[in-house]
C-alpha cells in the first residue's frame, strides 16, 4: 500500500499549480479544507483553482488581490529595505536609494502575472494586511510598508476593499482569492521569535540585494 504524503488529502487531488510558482510549498488545510500555498517573506503566488494562501507578517505587508469576474487571483508578503538616502519613500522615487521599488516590483510582478491568467485591471480588487510594529532595531518599517502600499493603491488607480495595518501585533492571513475572503489573526502571544528572526533576516537579504529596474504592467 503506497504512503499518503501528509500534505495531500486522501480524496481531493491537488490542482497543478500555475507555471512560476512550482517551490511554493502547498498542503491540506484540515481547518479550512481546501489545498493551501504558504508563502514567506519575498514570495508572492497566483492561482487559478479553488485553493488559499496563507502567511504570517510582522512589519512586512500582504496585499491580496484577485480580478472579481475570472477569480484569478494572489498575494503577495513584502518589506521595503532600509532607505539611506534623502528620497521621499513615495513608490515612485527615484532618488539615489529608490528603496521602494522592491514594493513597486513585489506589486507589478503579481498583478502581471493575475493579467496573464485571465484577470482584466478594471476587474481587480485589492485588501491589505501587516506593517505591525514588532522589530524593535527598526520602529519605522511597518509604517513604511504601509505608505507605500497606500500610494501604489492609489497611484495605480486599484479598488482597495479593506486594510488592516499597523499596530503592535503579527498576523496570520489566509486568502481565499476564489470568493475573496480572507481571515485574519492577530498573533497576541509569541511562544517563539520565528516572525521576527524570519524579518530580520529578510531584511539583510534586501541589504545585499540589487535594488529591482522598472516593471511595467500590462
Amino acid at each position: 500500500m503506497a504512503l499518503l504524503n501528509s500534505k495531500e488529502h486522501p480524496t481531493v487531488k491537488m490542482q497543478r499549480v500555475l507555471h512560476g510558482f512550482e517551490h511554493i510549498n502547498r498542503y491540506w488545510d484540515k481547518m479550512h479544507t481546501i489545498y493551501t500555498a504558504k508563502i514567506l517573506p519575498g514570495e508572492y503566488y497566483v492561482t487559478i483553482n479553488n485553493e488559499a494562501v496563507a502567511t504570517v507578517l510582522g512589519s512586512c505587508v500582504s496585499a491580496c488581490i484577485r480580478d472579481k469576474v475570472s477569480k484569478v487571483g494572489g498575494m503577495n508578503h513584502f518589506m521595503l529595505p532600509v532607505e539611506h538616502s534623502t528620497s521621499s519613500g513615495a513608490w515612485k522615487d527615484t532618488g539615489t536609494g529608490a528603496a521602494t521599488r522592491y514594493g513597486n516590483y513585489a506589486m507589478e510582478h503579481m498583478i502581471n502575472d493575475i493579467l496573464k491568467n485571465g484577470g482584466r485591471r478594471e476587474n481587480l480588487e485589492v485588501k491589505v494586511f501587516g506593517g505591525g510594529k514588532i522589530l524593535a532595531q527598526m520602529t519605522d518599517i511597518g509604517m513604511r510598508n504601509i505608505n507605500f502600499v497606500r500610494d501604489y493603491i492609489k497611484t495605480e488607480g486599484l479598488k482597495l476593499l479593506t486594510a488592516d495595518l499597523g499596530d503592535i501585533y503579527p498576523r496570520k492571513v489566509i486568502y481565499f482569492p476564489e470568493s475573496g475572503k480572507v481571515k485574519v489573526k492577530k498573533l497576541r502571544s509569541l511562544h517563539n521569535n520565528t516572525i521576527i528572526e524570519r524579518e530580520s533576516t529578510y531584511m539583510h537579504e534586501l541589504e545585499e540585494k540589487p535594488v529591482e529596474g522598472d516593471v511595467e504592467l500590462f
